[in-house]
This record gives structure tokens, C-alpha cells and sequence, in this order.
């Protein structure tokens, strides 16, 4: 059996080695290494897939939300509705630019952020929401628009994990995550669903305005060369990773049915077992599988994280702090939240190699390791 990786980026490149290795030295051969030919037309076909009108690259997927926080012109103590249970650069750019973040719950069965939670928090100050798709599904956006429209507050979807998931809307319409809010963010960083070798991002937007701005916020604040108009940053997707991601996301749909067939096993292994919540998937939306995320009930997570490792199976707890117990947001006031689900989440949850590579072997392998760990 095949070493198990938490993510099997080698044997994935393996398979489209000459493409990409051929794109690559094309780039080398051109020397345009930043905002190259590579670029424009990965940016083109990104935006063609993902179907927005606009799309913008970047550098990574934190430079994402900070460039669209930036472009809706928040202001120094505006508040920013933000899922507490998600990575931390969600709400580290709200921060960053002296917003407020505001933590609200997630749904302890999609794991994305719950829209009842949503009206609570709104206030006054309350001018965005940043809905996180995490692991791999579709927060509802149907909800949080009209949320949204109801108050007057913009939308950043938070895209990072669940690039081509497709959401469903109650008269049958489907659109791309990331093309439904206002703005929306990805990451290609190289564990996700659609990973550079290296770093990178994307901004998608529906308003040619805003993504005017973006464009010029991500170079420098300036349109034309050396005119800076607006305070910017420097965030570029490099040519040989725009290349690179060019090959993959022709690959995208197919890596995201190995990602589901994966999913598929460990759920018929696990199906009905006392101690085990499999991954719940929505109405509204698909699942493709960023992380393979499970709910540990009257079991020690923490042994089994431990036992496994020991098995030479990796797993992760994501996430084991929240952000309103972040030391980092302590200026916030955090002692005045009680999110019970998000604090049950992290006592629970575990999620297991999810990625293209896995074989029926190895998924044997590691489903009977952990119900021998479990049935004890």
C-alpha cells in the first residue's frame, strides 16, 4: 500500500506532468513572469468557469478578502459578521484593517455559518458579512442575501474550500459559489481543491465598479503605471502559477468526483455507527469535499487523532481554537460570547485524507483503523 498523505499533491502532478511541465517552460521561454500571457488567460477561464463577470488574481487567498474589504471602503470600527469557527484569515483582515469582527454561530450540521445568527448579531455599525464555505459546501447564501438586501450590508464569500461547489436556489436557478455575493474569495494555496505549486488568489465580482477598484487596489492603487489614485497593495498571481492552475482547472470537475467518491466510501463504512456524524450535505448545495470532516460522538477525538497517527493515517482537527477565543481579538471584548455550537464543534470533530489520490485500499485501510479504534 501507497504511503497515506492528508493530501497527495506528488501522484496528483504525476498524472499531468508533461502539461503542466510544458506549460511551465513555456513561461520560462516567454520570461514574463509576472502578469504574463499565463495569467490573462487563466484569469479568463477562471471567471468563465466560475461564471462571474469579473475576476480579479491575486496573491493568496487572505490578500483576497483584505483587497475586498478594502474596496468597499469600510471604515475603522465598522462591523464584520464572520463565522468564529473557520480558519483564521477570515477574520485576521477584518482586524488587520481596524474593523470589528463580530463572531457569530455556525450550523452544527453544515458547519457554515447559521443566518439566524446572522439577524442577532446586526447592528448600527454592522456593514459586511463574510459567510465562510467550509469543507467544501455551501453556506446558505439564498438566506444571507436577502439578509443582506434587507439591511443594506455587503457580502464577501469566503470561497477558499469549496471552489466549484454549485449552489441551488429555491426556484432551481444554480450559480457557483463565489458568484453570488457581492464579492467573492479563493485561495489556490496547494492543499486546496484547485492548488498552485506555491501561492495565489482570486476576487470575483458582478460589479464592474468594484472590480475596477480591486484591480487597482491589488496593483498598487493605480490604473495606468505610476498614476497611483487610491492607497493599494502589490498582490500578483505569478505567471508559472497561473500556468500551472491553467492545466488544473480543466481537471477540476474530475478532481472533484474523485473527491466525492472518496467521501462516498467513508460513508458507507461509517454509516450508522453510534460514535460517528457523517458529513451532513444540504438541500441547497453539493459537497466537494475540502476536508472529509467528521462528528465524534462519546469518543475520545483526541486518542483517536493519536492512535491513527500511530497507524501512519494522518488527520486534522479543524479547528481546534475559535476565533472568539483567538488571544489576537482580545481587544474585542471576547468574554461576552456564548457560542455553544462552535465550541461543541471543537471538542468533536476530525477530518481524514480527503483528496484525488486515494485508493480503495487505502480507504480500507483507514475506515477498519478507525472502527477498530472506536469499537473497542
Amino acid at each position: 500500500m501507497r504511503p497515506i498523505q492528508m493530501v497527495d499533491t506528488k501522484n496528483q502532478y504525476l498524472k499531468i506532468k508533461n502539461e503542466v511541465d510544458a506549460a511551465i517552460h513555456e513561461v520560462l521561454d516567454s520570461a514574463a513572469y509576472i502578469n504574463g500571457k499565463a495569467v490573462q488567460d487563466f484569469t479568463k477561464s477562471l471567471n468563465d468557469y466560475i461564471g462571474s463577470k469579473f475576476t480579479i488574481s491575486c496573491a493568496n487567498g487572505t490578500d483576497a478578502l483584505q483587497i475586498a474589504m478594502m474596496a468597499l471602503d469600510l471604515q475603522p470600527g465598522d462591523e464584520v459578521i464572520t463565522p468564529s469557527f473557520t480558519y483564521i484569515a477570515t477574520t485576521e483582515v477584518v482586524a488587520l484593517l481596524k474593523l470589528k469582527p463580530v463572531f457569530v454561530e455556525v450550523d452544527a450540521k453544515t458547519f457554515c455559518i447559521d443566518p439566524e445568527s446572522i439577524k442577532k448579531a446586526i447592528t448600527p455599525k454592522t456593514k459586511a458579512i463574510v459567510p465562510v464555505h467550509l469543507y467544501g459546501q455551501a453556506a446558505n447564501m439564498e438566506a444571507i442575501m436577502q439578509i443582506a438586501e434587507e439591511h443594506n450590508l455587503f457580502v464577501i464569500e469566503d470561497n477558499a474550500q469549496a471552489i466549484g461547489c454549485d449552489y441551488t436556489f429555491s426556484d432551481g436557478t444554480k450559480k457557483k459559489t463565489g458568484s453570488i455575493g457581492h464579492i467573492g474569495c479563493t485561495s489556490f494555496y496547494p492543499s486546496k481543491n484547485l492548488g498552485a505549486y506555491g501561492d495565489g488568489g482570486a476576487i470575483f465580482t458582478n460589479d464592474e465598479a468594484l472590480a475596477k477598484k480591486m484591480k487597482m487596489i491589488a496593483n498598487h492603487g493605480q490604473e495606468k503605471r505610476y498614476y497611483h489614485d487610491i492607497v493599494g497593495c502589490n498582490s500578483r498571481l505569478d505567471s508559472i502559477q497561473a500556468a500551472i492552475l491553467n492545466i488544473k482547472l480543466k481537471e477540476l470537475d474530475n478532481y472533484i468526483v474523485a473527491r466525492q467518491t472518496a467521501a462516498s466510501f467513508y460513508d458507507k463504512a461509517f454509516a450508522n455507527h453510534p460514535k460517528i456524524t457523517t458529513p451532513f450535505v444540504a438541500s441547497f448545495t453539493n459537497h466537494v469535499y475540502h476536508q472529509y470532516t467528521l462528528i465524534l460522538n462519546n469518543a475520545d477525538r483526541d486518542g483517536l487523532n493519536a492512535y491513527l497517527a500511530e497507524k501512519k493515517i494522518p488527520s486534522m482537527i479543524y479547528y481546534p481554537v475559535p476565533g472568539h477565543k483567538q488571544k489576537m481579538f482580545a481587544a474585542f471584548g471576547l468574554d461576552k460570547y456564548d457560542l455553544k455550537t462552535t465550541d461543541w464543534l471543537t471538542e468533536r470533530v476530525i477530518s481524514l485524507p480527503i483528496h484525488t489520490e486515494l485508493d480503495e485500499e487505502q480507504l480500507t485501510y483507514i475506515t477498519s483503523e478507525i472502527l477498530n479504534y472506536l469499537n473497542k
